[in-house]
């Protein structure tokens, strides 16, 4: 695990919940854009597979691997689903789900660096 690239998804994932809070806030439904963010976290998240992957490869792997990748793969189908479940549900409430989805993405990337550096 990279720190700048944990960090960038955690920053990600924080902006978009304030923003999704913003909504919830206003009363709004979730918007195209905001799921065009979540795609934009879900990019990062392959990245950080990837950059996981490559040094799982070289050598460089973490105390619990099984554990590591179970949570990667998670914080992988966590958005999606809320985006679904968001996008259908044309309320409020759209917009609570993808808050609270990218708020478990951020407390879940911050796992992902106490296993990886135990």
């Amino acid at each position: 695990m990279v720190l700048p690239l944990v960090l960038l998804v955690v920053a990600l994932c924080v902006a978009l919940t304030g923003w999704a809070g913003w909504f919830v806030a206003r009363d709004r439904a979730v918007i195209l854009k905001q799921l065009w963010g979540g795609a934009v976290i879900e990019g990062a998240i392959v990245l950080q597979m990837i950059v996981a992957g490559v040094l799982a490869a070289t050598g460089s792997s973490a105390s619990d691997p099984v554990k590591l990748w179970g949570y990667l793969i998670t914080a992988l189908f966590i958005l999606p689903v809320a985006a679904v479940w968001a996008f259908a549900e044309r309320s409020r409430w759209s917009s609570v789900v993808l808050a609270v989805a990218a708020i478990t993405v951020a407390f879940l990337e911050w796992r992902l660096w106490q296993i990886w550096t135990a």
